[in-house]
């Protein structure tokens, strides 16, 4: 009888704690975007309402400047920047989310020659053990979490011959399987796949220019009931579907660059269609079959120039397809939303950020409604539909800084991460942390 019920205590703590675990993990952000790198936070127990002015701090630690966000993994904070003294170098810094103490840093010497020398720009991608992270100039690095220590490691730029983007190297690294697959500029093709483990080149895809977008993964099942993963890669030059395991193209749509490439947002997903908007170059819209392995153009706008701009013309956040609606930030901060079966502008709002040329907001999705970070340093709290852009609250979170942009009293253009019922968010001085518990 005593065997019994100990055996029942214990199998009680182990549910217990697989549940615990669970949560944790699911409130981790730990690739750019989130877990499954689509702007969404999968948490409760989160407030209603932020308090006027300045949003309080947990900890706020110093660090160089960067333009990537952070991320958050079973209690690490993990971020890049760059200093410039006494040498040029970039660092891959990670901290303890509890506390902000630094727990490591991984520094190697760095020679910029990209337009924007702030620092890098991709996030860190965790994955279990491992850490990868890639710098402005194409150094990748499998680090070891725990430790911050080099487990393997390419220096593109001399390995490969680049075909450099002006901004630099800039998608997040996407773990795949057994691969780590990356937006590289390799001049002979944009995209490379690395077996996660040894650093070994497995695949290179797509001879086309690259652009800054980090690629996803999405799976669709067929109408045989066959599952298939789809690797979707918005380059300089096309938004194209791939085999993740090979490199083999599905299909591809042409969007070549009218002045340069400049896609920075990830592709945005809500069933069968797929969103993508450029500065220069307006917006897209495609519909995959049902077994991801085709897929059709439904519309493309694009206007005049970035001024005078059709439908969305988006150029550093990530818009939102909700289902008939887009929504997203024009070339000039203003906040839209669009018929997603025409591109049609159904509305147009100002007040979430002003008025600014490359103006942005970063969008997380959580429950009903919408976390936004924009430039100017301010969290708010605000729902869309299509009736208008509804503003709940809004407060202060971090001050912007100079270093990425010199203009309109800096910027913060990084994207924040949501983890632990806290945001973590960076600037060129700071990484903060502030709770957002009830």
């Amino acid at each position: 009888m005593l065997n019994s019920l100990r055996l029942h205590v214990a199998w009680q703590a182990l549910v217990f704690l697989s549940i615990l675990t669970s949560s944790v993990q699911a409130e981790d952000w730990t690739q750019w975007r989130g877990a499954n790198r689509d702007g969404v936070w999968q948490v409760e127990g989160v407030v209603d309402t932020l308090p006027e002015g300045q949003l309080p701090l947990d900890w706020s630690v110093e660090i160089g400047a960067g333009y990537n966000g952070p991320t958050v993994a079973d209690g690490r904070v993990f971020v890049m920047d760059r200093v410039t003294e006494p040498r040029e170098m970039e660092r891959v810094l990670c901290f303890d989310s509890a506390s902000g103490r630094q727990l490591w840093k991984h520094e190697y010497p760095t020679n910029y020659t990209i337009s924007y020398t702030a620092g890098p720009r991709a996030s860190v991608t965790i994955d279990g053990e491992r850490a990868y992270a890639v710098g402005a100039m194409g150094d990748v690095k499998c680090l070891d979490v725990a430790k911050g220590e080099v487990l393997w490691e390419h220096a593109l730029d001399s390995e490969y011959e680049l075909a450099m983007p002006i901004w630099g190297i800039a998608a997040s690294p996407l773990v795949y399987k057994d691969l780590v697959i990356q937006q590289a500029a390799v001049a002979d093709a944009c995209m490379v796949a690395f077996d996660k483990t040894t650093g070994a080149e497995v695949w290179k895809a797509l001879p086309e220019k690259a652009s800054y977008a980090s690629p996803i993964i999405v799976q669709r099942t067929g109408a045989d009931g066959v599952a298939h993963d789809v690797l979707v890669c918005w380059t300089g030059e096309s938004l194209s579907g791939l085999d993740p395991r090979t490199g083999k193209v599905y299909w591809a749509h042409a969007m070549p660059p009218s002045r340069m490439p400049i896609g920075i947002g990830t592709p945005t997903i809500d069933g069968n269609r797929i969103f993508v908007s450029s500065f220069y170059d307006g917006s897209m819209m495609v519909e995959l079959s049902e077994d991801g392995l085709s897929s059709e153009l439904l519309w493309r706008a694009v206007g005049p120039d970035e001024q005078h701009t059709e439908s969305l013309h988006a150029m550093i956040g990530t818009s939102i397809l909700d289902g008939d609606y887009v929504y997203g930030v024009d070339s000039y901060g203003e906040f839209r939303c669009l018929d997603a079966k025409t591109g049609e502008r159904i509305w147009e709002d100002q007040t979430a950020v002003p008025r600014s040329r490359w103006a942005t907001i970063h969008m997380v999705r959580q429950a009903d409604r919408v976390w936004m970070f924009n430039e100017r340093g301010d969290l708010l709290i605000a729902k869309l539909s299509p009736q208008g852009l509804e503003i709940l609250d809004r407060a202060h979170l971090i001050d912007p800084t100079r270093v990425q942009l010199n203009k309109r009293e800096g910027v913060c253009w990084s994207h924040p991460a949501f983890a632990e019922k806290s945001v973590f968010a960076r600037s060129d001085e700071k990484l903060v942390r502030a709770s957002l518990a009830k």
